[in-house]
């Protein structure tokens, strides 16, 4: 296929959807090959196949860039599974989030990010505030479906017990990069069912 027929166009009312996942991967994929130093706006658009002043007309940077692409895999990637019993949901829930976490192009961004934003406290604010809000809803998820459910008793802490069970998972990939395989991510969900429902859980 000719160069020509591979780009991506924009149009007059909006943005292409067809370009804007395409700048997305692109953004995605240099990232895994070349590290956050590595990525360039100009790189992001031969790469996805559109003119640079394009992604520029969307997007302020390549921090831009990979911070909504980071919001969209994690929306794809990270959708709490639903068995109707948490026994089930939470230990398979731990263990996504730790696969994608350390081990998938969306924790690369994810840590690329978050590094950055160590560096860049205005950057790191903005951050925060457009991927937490977003990620501790998901993360809460599996144990406010079972308060709605009767398992877990009405006055549990939802946002504190949460934040015990994936806290370490997020300290292991960010501060110690030890491995959170599965064995780890079901004893996790294992203590937390003991210590709340009781050995018969």
């Amino acid at each position: 296929m000719a160069d020509t027929e591979r780009r991506h166009h924009g149009n007059r009312h909006g943005r292409s959807e067809a370009a804007r996942q395409a700048v997305l991967q692109a953004a995605d994929d240099l990232l895994a090959e070349k590290g956050f130093a590595g990525v360039t706006m100009e790189g992001i658009a031969a790469r996805a196949g559109v003119a640079k002043q394009t992604v520029y007309r969307w997007w302020s940077g390549k921090t831009a860039v990979l911070v909504d692409a980071l919001v969209e895999d994690l929306a794809e990637d990270l959708t709490p599974p639903d068995h109707g019993r948490l026994a089930l949901d939470l230990p398979a829930y731990l263990a996504q989030l730790a696969h994608v976490l350390s081990a998938t192009d969306t924790g690369a961004v994810f840590r690329a990010l978050i590094a950055q934003a160590q560096h860049d406290p205005a950057f790191g604010a903005g951050f925060r505030a457009r991927y937490l809000d977003e990620q501790r809803r998901r993360d809460r998820l599996p144990l406010e479906r079972a308060v709605a459910r009767g398992e877990l008793p009405a006055g549990i802490d939802v946002a504190a017990e949460t934040d015990r069970l994936v806290g370490p998972l997020y300290y292991r990939v960010l501060v110690t990069d030890e491995p959170i395989g599965r064995d780890y991510t079901d004893r996790l969900a294992h203590d937390f069912l003991d210590r709340v429902l009781g050995a018969g859980c």
